[in-house]
């Protein structure tokens, strides 16, 4: 029962749509009924909806993972209904939205077609400063003498906040039933295309707010930027001088520094500091956590907090190294992975993208895709292809093993190889403390390894998502339920007070723990 109502609950989340569709008509242009109100005709509709379906069925390893047959077709149903008269191109991408947002995958990825996209971008029709999602509130982080950072934006050209950020739920999957980085996602990561998306092109935004201490709502209207003065601003946001030291577009992949005498502070910030173990930025890696682990045990250090917040992820193997020398028992990166076509050819070629949405692949990178597939997974059999055992080694123990106190840092934008080193962190860790937001990425299974991408032919929406399904060598407990991220031991948000203050919060909690 309660998984029957967990997904009609989702269902209407997923197939919710503001009744605004478009929020000005003075931004017209040339090409603007192209790419931005191009119309697609039911037939063409039906046609991407059905090769959409085929490539997941065919590919996507975990489409029924968390979605029973009857509920994949019950939402598929859904899609059909409503594609039954003709729809602009950006009302039949938020339904391919919803569908891969539904399915449970942090990896999954869908955007418009290229053309439409660099529309977007050139016109000048932004939000000019960051939004920053604080305790369910829009809160302003900008720096203008026009509104006070801090305050609390009621509405957006007359739209409800809470009305705004439940709209934007779909532009961001998470494994299994995750919402954490919904929530902050919503408000963090929108005001850039996919406002522009789901809201349409607009010259002004009309905002209500309610300045920091005060009680009186006031309305103000600011004019629409370019991208690239947005850009700017953005980096003179008001949280800047403590965003940023989290922020693994600005940040360092790794560092480490002493926070106090007694502590120590190993800052990941990705796991993409080296594509493989035979990149040379690899050994320079591992000599670096070696050196690290040398350190605090010559110092004898009792506390060690480990920061991966806003991890995106990166490659196998380096989130394993710093876990060697946390544990006193061996691991492996995966119990099981498998896909589920076979990898001597690749399905549905004629419409295969690449990897990456950015570029299109070419003969020679395809070429080399499949000698990868073909090594890295054994034959074909009874529907899976099992991966090789070379690619899933065991990772022992390293000494100087740490024993001392551990407390790992982690928040909502945690994903992929990020929240897979906090699973291992959980599950095999000595004497560790996490602190902070449910990761985005899952603690039991993902679906990772292998990006795949894939253009519609009508609409030119790109899909992406990866296929192979991953179970993870994450032992069951009774605090993780099926279908989570790794769950924090305290559960810490960031605070007004503190963001009025350029606090860190859940830094500042991990200090007084430690204390």
């Amino acid at each position: 029962m309660k998984i029957c109502s967990t997904f009609f609950i989702l269902v209407s989340l997923l197939w919710y749509s503001p009744s605004l569709k478009a929020q000005s008509n003075n931004k017209e242009t040339g090409d603007s009924l192209s790419y931005f109100n191009k119309f697609l005709v039911p037939s063409e509709m039906q046609a991407d909806l059905n090769l959409f379906r085929e490539i997941r069925e065919k590919m996507n390893s975990g489409l029924y993972r968390y979605r029973t047959k009857e509920q994949i077709d019950s939402i598929y149903h859904q899609a059909s209904q409503s594609i039954k008269e003709p729809l602009p191109v950006t009302e039949f991408y938020k339904i391919i939205l919803r569908l891969t947002d539904f399915e449970g995958s942090v990896h999954n990825y869908t955007e418009p077609g290229t053309a439409l996209m660099d529309f977007l971008k050139r016109q000048k029709a932004f939000f000019p400063y960051k939004l920053t999602y604080i305790n369910g509130q829009i809160i302003f982080d900008g720096q203008t003498d026009r509104v006070p950072a801090g305050s609390r934006i009621i509405s957006i050209n007359g739209i409800k906040d809470t009305v705004l950020m439940r709209s934007f739920y779909k532009y961001f999957p998470s494994d299994g039933y995750t919402i954490t980085e919904k929530l902050s996602a919503s408000v963090d990561k929108v005001f850039d295309w996919r406002y522009l998306l789901e809201y349409g092109l607009t010259d002004n935004y009309t905002l209500q707010y309610i300045a920091p201490g005060a009680s009186i709502t006031q309305k103000i209207t600011l004019p629409a930027v370019s991208l690239d003065e947005r850009k700017k601003n953005l980096k003179n946001r008001y949280s800047a001088v403590v965003t940023d030291l989290t922020d693994p577009k600005t940040q360092p992949a790794y560092g480490f520094k002493m926070v106090k005498p007694s502590t120590g502070l190993l800052s990941l910030r990705s796991f993409g500091m080296a594509t493989g173990k035979d990149d040379p930025a690899f050994d320079t890696y591992v000599r670096f956590i070696d050196s690290v682990f040398t350190v605090l045990d010559e110092k004898n250090i009792p506390n060690l907090i480990i920061d991966i917040r806003n991890n995106p992820g990166g490659s196998d193997p380096t989130f394993e190294q710093p876990m060697m020398y946390l544990t006193d028992k061996p691991f492996k990166e995966n119990i099981h992975a498998h896909i589920i076509f076979d990898p001597d050819s690749i399905p549905y070629e004629k419409y295969f993208w690449g990897t990456s949405t950015s570029e299109r692949i070419d003969s020679m990178a395809l070429e080399n895709g499949r000698k990868f597939l073909k090594d890295y997974f054994f034959e074909f059999k009874e529907g899976k292809s099992m991966q090789d055992t070379k690619h899933n080694p065991v990772y022992y123990p390293k000494s100087p093993a740490f024993k001392g106190n551990l407390y790992l840092l982690i928040n909502e934008n945690v994903a992929s190889a990020a929240s897979h080193f906090a699973s291992l962190v959980k599950a095999y860790a000595r004497n560790v403390t996490i602190v902070g937001v449910e990761t985005v990425g899952g603690y039991y299974v993902h679906n990772g390894h292998i990006p795949l991408v894939y253009e519609l032919p009508n609409s030119k929406i790109k899909t992406k998502f990866s296929i192979v399904y991953v179970v993870q060598d994450a032992p069951k407990k009774p605090d993780q339920p099926d279908g989570r991220g790794i769950i924090p031991d305290y559960e810490v948000w960031p605070e007004l007070d503190d963001f009025l203050k350029h606090r860190d919060t859940q830094m500042e909690f991990v200090l007084k723990l430690i204390e």
